[in-house]
């Protein structure tokens, strides 16, 4: 027998809680003994009432409470059922065949009786709790043949039926009963009727070891449960159809009695098949492992949980695959397929694609093994590699990148919930060319003369001021941010662009718009932030009316459009020396401010971006930020890109010490283990821990990225050969911070040719020291300091070591110095320079000597030592011969002008002729330039 069923079971099968059903049983009359919990077994009958109770169907039928009906009496003696050809009332059990007939007799008498189906030859079960359907009453069932009368008439039954327990008697019921059996699918064999019982005259009620209540529907379009799958038509799971064997349990065949048997079935014979009561027919099957006895009884719940534990045991992932049918009302369900949009995390291996996709894992190991890579389930997968085969299987296929530590504290902090939220002033950035007094300009608003001990009078590194300003009466706070104007600082520019919230464009009004500014405007347009133009030196004479229309006119052509020609852009006219309109920039500015209603949290983690950073003695590792969210303290845990510490101590712009800072202020802070790069974000965190697996987990994503060479193909081989023959200069770069780094690595590198390339060894931060010399002399390269300074010990370890050190404090005389020594490195160019031309007059034969040509110098001169070409009717017969030997009547000469005749001897060439026309010309080298 199939394993009981449990109030549990049912509950998972339906997707609802087990105390759900326990009140609903209750509330239907049930008695509390048979639902006591989650692990009450229940049987055949109430499983199907419960399963139409929780149908989708079950709100939509009419209710009501059926006399209980004697099922013993109803019930004929274990036999098999043939298939009648009347047509029965579908019932929506799927365990018990259960039929409800309805007769319109007279009036609105009616009654309905419900019929268990015998699974085999065995003792009749019980029935709990059989479903029961009642007709409208305006539908008659149609009547049976007259054949089949004694079949559907209940009568008293030929032979006694054992009943579970004695029956009490009841009421008589108020009418008749007709009843039909359920069909039996048994094809090509005439339908043999047999009358079921006698009979009954009084209804006597049985004790059901089931609940008494049964639920009674209206025969509505009632949506079925959900689809089974379906028997195949071959063999069955098992394999093929095995031989009978005596003892193996098999119904009546047609022309048995109730218990004789019909001969063994012969090798090969499919088994008889019956109805599922779906008009399906399935495959009889015994029990596995098991053999059939009197007094054993199959139910088809036995059948379909016998299916169901095979179709589980075929392995995860059935649901996608095509091959998996199912039964459902009208045609056949197949299984989810696979396709679509998947995604799915990285790293992951080949199974966890399959289970994320649905594809089987050998199909995918098949594929790659046809493009030639060997893997197993357990293989891992190149993403671009696992989108290329996953479109072979109609799979979209996203590839989400796991989340850094990095990541993960920067999400946070942008889902972030404010907790001091209050209006801040704004960030600031001057842009613009270089020389055109954006430094100046910014002295004169904080008071200052940071523009004289600049080295050339350029700004070459960013910095950040806060200033306080009194606008209107009330007291402001601006933060501004100078960049350099250089054209090599455009990551610079690019950065303060970035992290600001409005930009002041500094155009010089007597030299107008230039390369640099309209990259500012590019820097500024990517950011997203509004733009204000200062016209700055509108002292000078040339600033004129008409210069200062005419670079209107070239911002508007870049979308600058001023404000008195009907655009958006505000234009002040400003003088940086002597003040004149600084004021009305400011109340620019903060009209701006107010415009973009800016607001930041002054409590909770800080959060912000570094501008520099830098190595100081004594304080080691220093970084300037931009505090833009939250409030930093000391002794706070921060990680900024690579670099993560504990805040040892913090300085406001000016130098001076502070225990704590609020956006938006610019300050420096030392703790750091080493220097991050310029333009990282710095968040602080809730433990050093945090920090430090942030910050470890992108210097590991910096080295894998510098230890990850191309692979060598012959391509790549016959570069590698070619390069051999390049020349390199080889660099040590120091210098005082880490954006300055950035940007003279990247401006020297540039200085590269076929035959000259300059390659940075090494660049950091810091002073030249010892190490620095060491590394200089093994590698033959040249230490480039840039506002830094080199120890005494490494100065005298230098000149030992006949190691060049150079130091700079403008950028353009570095830049310079290297580029002239990678010329230095070119071959030079080879140039002829013509001398003169001689025609040759006579030709002597000399012995033991050659042929002397004379010769008539027609213009310039002939040299001794100089190459001849030797030139025949217009075409050159000869060519880089040396004249060996120049003589003017007897004596030699060291050269012979124009209109005097000579005699020439050419080395190694004596096929000279009359009318040959000599040209004589030298080689010059000329040095080349990048």
């Amino acid at each position: 027998m199939a394993k009981q069923k449990r109030i549990f079971d049912l509950a998972k099968e339906l997707g609802i809680e087990s105390k759900v059903i326990i009140a609903k049983c209750v509330a239907e009359g049930v008695p509390a003994d048979l639902v006591k919990n989650h692990m009450s077994a229940i049987s055949a009958g109430l499983d199907a009432s419960i399963r139409e109770w929780f149908s989708d169907a079950a709100s939509h039928a009419a209710v009501e409470r059926a006399d209980k009906v004697d099922v013993a009496r109803a019930k004929k003696p274990a036999a098999r059922r043939k298939k009648t050809k009347e047509e029965g009332v579908e019932v929506g059990a799927p365990s018990m065949r259960a039929m409800a007939a309805q007769e319109s007799v007279g009036g609105d008498d009616r009654g309905a009786v419900a019929v268990a189906e015998p699974m085999g030859r065995a003792s009749p079960m019980v029935v709990d709790e059989p479903a029961v359907v009642e007709l409208p009453p305006h539908e008659a069932v149609e009547a049976a043949p007259a054949d089949a009368a004694p079949a559907a008439s209940v009568s008293a039954p030929e032979a006694p039926l054992k009943a579970s327990k004695p029956s009490k008697a009841t009421p008589p019921p108020p009418a008749a009963v007709t009843v039909t059996p359920a069909p039996i699918n048994v094809p090509s064999r005439p339908a043999v009727v047999k009358p079921v019982g006698q009979k009954l005259e009084v209804k006597a009620p049985v004790r059901l070891s089931g609940p008494t209540v049964v639920r009674v529907e209206a025969p509505e379009s009632v949506e079925p449960p959900r689809p089974r799958r379906a028997a195949p038509s071959g063999p069955g799971v098992g394999g093929p159809p095995r031989e009978a064997r005596p003892g193996v349990g098999r119904g009546p065949g047609e022309g048995e009695d109730d218990r004789g048997r019909s001969p063994r079935r012969g090798a090969g014979q499919p088994a008889p098949k019956r109805s599922t009561g779906q008009g399906i027919p399935v495959r009889r099957r015994g029990l596995s492992g098991e053999t059939w006895q009197p007094g054993t009884a199959v139910s088809e719940q036995d059948l379909i949980e016998r299916e169901e534990r095979i179709a589980r045991a075929g392995g995860f992932l059935k649901k996608r695959r095509k091959d998996l049918e199912r039964a459902a009302p009208g045609g056949r369900a197949e299984a989810d397929e696979t396709g679509g949009r998947v995604r799915i995390p990285s790293p992951f291996t080949i199974k966890d694609l399959s289970a994320a996709t649905g594809v089987k894992a050998a199909d995918i190991v098949k594929k790659l093994f046809l493009q030639g890579v060997m893997a197993t389930i357990n293989s891992g997968i190149d993403a671009a590699k696992a989108q290329e085969i996953m479109l072979d299987f109609d799979v979209e296929l996203e590839v989400v990148e796991a989340k850094t530590a990095e990541e993960v504290v920067s999400e946070q902090f942008t889902n972030r919930q404010a907790v001091d939220e209050r209006p801040r002033g704004p960030v600031v950035t001057i842009l613009g060319h270089v020389d055109h007094g954006k430094t100046t300009l910014l002295d004169k608003i904080r008071n200052a003369n940071v523009a004289a001990g600049e080295a050339g009078g350029i700004t070459q590194r960013t910095s950040a001021f806060k200033v306080p300003l009194t606008i209107d009466g009330s007291e402001k706070e601006l933060v501004f941010f100078d960049t350099p104007g250089h054209e090599a600082f455009t990551g610079m520019r690019a950065r303060g662009a970035r992290i600001t919230d409005m930009v002041v464009l500094v155009v010089s009004a007597a030299e107008g718009a230039m390369p640099q500014t309209f990259e500012s405007i590019a820097h500024a347009k990517a950011a997203g932030v509004p733009i204000v133009v200062a016209l700055n030196k509108i002292d000078r004479p040339d600033a004129t009316e008409s210069s200062i229309n005419r670079i209107m006119g070239q911002l508007a052509e870049k979308g600058l459009n001023p404000v008195a020609w009907g655009g958006e852009t505000e234009f002040v006219k400003v003088s940086a020396l002597t003040g004149k309109g600084v004021q009305d920039l400011l109340m620019t500015l903060d009209y701006q401010a107010q415009l973009l209603n800016l607001k930041a949290d002054f409590g909770g983690a800080a959060q912000g971006t570094v501008i520099e950073a830098r190595t100081e003695e004594g304080r080691g590792a220093v970084a300037n930020l931009l505090l833009q969210q939250g409030c930093l303290k000391v002794g706070d845990f921060v990680v900024a890109g690579r670099a993560f510490g504990r805040v040892r101590d913090i300085t406001d712009d000016r130098g001076g010490r502070i225990k704590e800072a609020h956006p938006p202020m610019p300050v420096q802070i030392s703790g750091l283990d080493e220097i991050p790069d310029a333009g990282d974000s710095f968040f602080t965190t809730d433990s050093l821990k945090k920090a430090q697996e942030a910050a470890e987990q992108r210097r590991a994503r910096e080295r894998e990225t510098q230890l990850a060479q191309p692979k060598v193909t012959l391509d790549s081989l016959f570069t590698q050969m070619k390069d051999q023959d390049v020349k390199e200069i080889l660099i040590v770069l120091k210098a005082a911070e880490q954006g300055t780094v950035d940007v003279l690595k990247s401006e020297v590198e540039k200085i590269a040719t076929d035959e000259v390339k300059v390659r940075v060894l090494f660049a950091g931060v810091g002073g030249i020291n010892e190490s620095d010399i060491v590394l200089a002399e093994a590698s033959k390269a040249i230490i480039v300091g840039f506002n830094v300074i080199a120890s005494g010990k490494a100065r005298s370890m230098a000149e030992s070591k006949n190691v060049e050190v150079r130091t700079y404090q403008v950028i353009y005389e570095l830049v310079d110095d290297v580029r002239k020594a990678a010329e230095g490195l070119l071959t030079p160019e080879l140039r002829q320079e013509v001398l003169g031309h001689a025609e040759v007059r006579r030709v002597f034969k000399v012995s033991k000597v050659g042929a002397i040509a004379g010769c008539y110098v027609t213009d310039g001169t002939m040299q001794r030592d100089a190459f001849i070409r030797v030139t025949r009717n217009g075409i050159v017969v000869e060519n880089d011969r040396v004249l060996e030997q120049l003589k003017r009547f007897k004596d030699d000469a060291k050269d012979v002008r124009v209109g005097m005749e000579c005699g020439m001897k050419i080395a190694g060439y004596d096929d000279i002729k009359e009318g040959d026309v000599l040209e004589c010309y030298r080689q010059v080298e000329v040095k080349r330039t990048l």
